[in-house]
């Protein structure tokens, strides 16, 4: 391509500072170096982690930043040393690296790369940014800062898919619908005709119920504080929806009533500790497995040891236990089959300078995935 080697110069939705809403600013976007490939961004999904992360005011290093890890684009140009993408290639940016060699890939126990941008120093993301503006270094967001119309990745950090994919709907794959959707059929294992409980219908929550169904589950109770997200739920194959705040006990103490004796699987979508409690106390004694899928550092989780000595198992998970570089490309494939939904958690379609607008509709709980397009 034309821009090959060169500095290009495109728009991005720039955070400066934590909570003050985006601003969309010029920016200059160097060439990818070794083993790096710049991207043409199409497309990327606007996840509550991105708000997380913006409204984090603990986190004095974290801004400048480009948020947005949720993309899909195709690649403009390769860096040295690069051999298995190509100018022209659909490619998914990926939050969890793979570079196949150390001893997190290697094993089947883990999707979690050595390599992976978590493990880098706050000097080393800065110098691993290849986005300025103004004069002044842009820290990369997870190794994908997705807010920019072109942006450099890690070769170890991408997938290369489908060329027929539609970038608008896939790019979900990213992050949120892989992560829910695996963290059934991963990392929980639901088993057919097994009992479940989702906390939490955002988008993530949606596509647990979803694995779950696939799964083979024969109860899946969705369970949110906003019944306008219930129909959704039983679309994406929620048998039964709960709305805590229509009972005076504790939602785990519903939830234990309704089934007999707790839920065989339940899954914590939110991002809150109360809920992770709740989730796990849910669970049936004996054999029951809760799963952490909602992400929080601000605080810490406290339960009583008999919910575990009983037999529950509680575990966590990360983009659904998937090997990144290699089962991105499969869950598209199984979009591109129709084994798996992706349109039907697209609720807005905005162009990137209303990214603001995107945030709105997600705190107001009027949206399930807004799709930015380039």
């Amino acid at each position: 391509m034309e821009t090959a080697g060169k500095v290009i110069k495109c728009k991005a939705a720039i955070a400066w500072e934590p909570v003050k809403p985006l601003s969309i600013e010029e920016v200059e976007v160097a060439p990818p170096q070794a083993h790096e490939v710049r991207i043409k961004m199409a497309a990327t999904g606007v996840c509550h982690t991105d708000l997380y992360v913006l409204n984090d005011v603990k986190n004095e290093k974290g801004f400048p930043v480009i948020l947005g890890h949720e993309g899909a684009g195709v690649v403009e140009s390769v860096g040295e040393g690069v051999t298995k993408f190509k100018p022209g290639d659909k490619v998914i940016p990926l939050i969890i690296s793979q570079c196949g060699e150390c001893e997190g890939c290697r094993s089947p126990k883990t999707n979690l790369c050595d390599k992976n941008w978590y493990n880098l120093s706050h000097d080393m993301m800065l110098e691993r940014s290849r986005i300025t503006c103004k004069g002044k270094q842009i820290l990369h967001f997870t190794g994908t800062s997705t807010f920019c119309e072109y942006t450099v990745v890690n070769d170890i950090s991408l997938s290369k898919i489908d060329d027929s994919a539609p970038l608008d709907k896939v790019c979900l794959l990213a992050c949120g619908i892989s992560t829910g959707y695996g963290a059934a059929l991963n990392t929980a294992k639901v088993e057919p005709g097994s009992s479940c409980a989702v906390f939490g219908l955002g988008a993530v929550g949606l596509a647990t119920v979803m694995g779950c169904n696939a799964a083979g589950a024969s109860r899946i109770i969705a369970v949110d504080i906003n019944p306008a997200k219930f129909e959704k739920a039983k679309e994406f194959g929620a048998t039964e929806c709960l709305n805590p705040q229509d009972h005076s006990k504790p939602v785990q103490e519903v939830l234990v009533e309704m089934t007999g004796r707790g839920v065989d699987y339940s899954f914590e979508c939110v991002g809150n500790v109360e809920v992770m409690r709740a989730a796990l106390e849910a669970c049936r004694q004996g054999w029951g497995t809760s799963v952490i899928v909602g992400w929080t550092e601000r605080e810490e989780v406290s339960v009583s040891p008999v919910q575990l000595i009983g037999g529950r198992t509680w575990k966590g998970t990360c983009f659904g236990g998937w090997k990144s570089v290699e089962s991105v490309p499969k869950l598209v494939n199984d979009y591109m089959a129709k084994k798996m939904k992706l349109d039907e958690f697209i609720t807005h379609t905005l162009p990137l300078d209303r990214v603001n607008e995107a945030f709105d509709l997600m705190t107001s709980g009027k949206s399930i995935r807004t799709v930015l397009v380039f």
